[in-house]
């Protein structure tokens, strides 16, 4: 959907890594390494974005560091657009309004960093029906085309607990709200 609207694949890439998560931060050579692209193409992209203000930069040693600029007027809604290209939309729609005594939905992994994998590894804070659950999940999975991952935790097993192995978190629905416009 996303790639008919925008056809630079650098383009929608960046959106993806600089926009999901507001916290993501990025340099020039790391992106174009990561998105097995030139150099040349990334810098195109992202000094489009800085000209519109979209993104802003600050120097970090010898590396310009990026990172979306959340006051743009446009930000929530490329943010809710994104979400809603991964698909993210759906499943927070399916799984949250039936769950029961749901209280946070985090997106964590690839997607939470901004990296589209196809996989969308969420984690569910609440006391839930975890079979039910499943039977969600293979709905989400065929709405979104994509492979949903989970974990649950029990409230209070969440507060005692490290945060797992996953280093990016953001935070998409909390106490019966939408943290995320999607």
């Amino acid at each position: 959907m996303l790639d008919a609207l925008i056809s630079s694949k650098t383009r929608i890439k960046l959106l993806l890594r600089l926009f999901l998560n507001p916290e993501n931060t990025a340099y020039l050579r790391g992106l174009a390494d990561e998105f097995g692209e030139s150099t040349n193409s990334v810098r195109v992209e992202l000094n489009r974005f800085e000209k519109a203000e979209m993104v802003t930069s600050a120097n970090s040693g010898n590396k310009k560091m990026y990172r979306a600029n959340t006051s743009h007027p446009l930000y929530r809604e490329l943010q809710s657009i994104l979400l809603k290209y991964i698909g993210i939309d759906r499943v927070i729609e399916s799984v949250t309004e039936r769950l029961g005594d749901l209280e946070k939905v985090y997106l964590a992994g690839d997607y939470a960093s901004g990296k589209d994998s196809g996989v969308i590894d969420l984690v569910f804070i609440g006391n839930i029906d975890k079979v039910y659950l499943l039977r969600l999940v293979e709905k989400a999975e065929a709405i979104t085309g994509r492979k949903v991952r989970f974990l649950t935790y029990e409230t209070r097993e969440w507060a005692k607990q490290p945060l797992p192995l996953v280093t990016d978190f953001l935070l998409l629905w909390e106490n019966g709200r939408r943290v995320r416009t999607a």
